[in-house]
């Protein structure tokens, strides 16, 4: 007789307290009322109110969507820079100098100080220019 997984599972990384920190982060930055869509937050506010942990694949969908939007709205200009520009930067580099023959150059792709200096120098030319 083969085991199977039990069908009632739960995403305890949706739980009451992560839903309430991340509405609270989103009110104090002021993107709660003024980007997210009245719908949204009723959801995650009835979330909070009623369960512990969800259960249901369709609102931990829906629930995981809503996050999605808020951490985008969190994020700061720097960091998304970082992630946008940086990241490929450093990385292009990196490979260059790797095959003009720099043997330290391979640290660069993941040097988080190398990133954010090359997303500060894209910020600024957006700006300047």
């Amino acid at each position: 007789m083969s085991q199977t997984a039990p069908q009632n599972s739960t995403f305890d990384f949706l739980d009451r307290e992560t839903l309430v920190k991340l509405r609270l982060k989103a009110m104090r930055a002021g993107v709660w009322f003024r980007a997210l869509p009245r719908i949204d937050r009723v959801l995650v506010d009835l979330t909070i109110k009623v369960a512990d942990t969800i259960r249901s694949p369709y609102l931990a969908r829906s629930i995981l969507s809503i996050a999605g939007k808020l951490e985008g709205l969190l994020e700061s200009k720097l960091q998304r820079a970082v992630r946008e520009f940086g990241l490929p930067i450093a990385h292009k580099l990196s490979m260059f100098a790797q095959k003009w023959g720099n043997k330290t150059a391979e640290k660069w792709a993941s040097d988080d100080g190398f990133a954010r200096y090359w997303a500060a120098i894209k910020l600024n030319e957006r700006f300047s220019g």
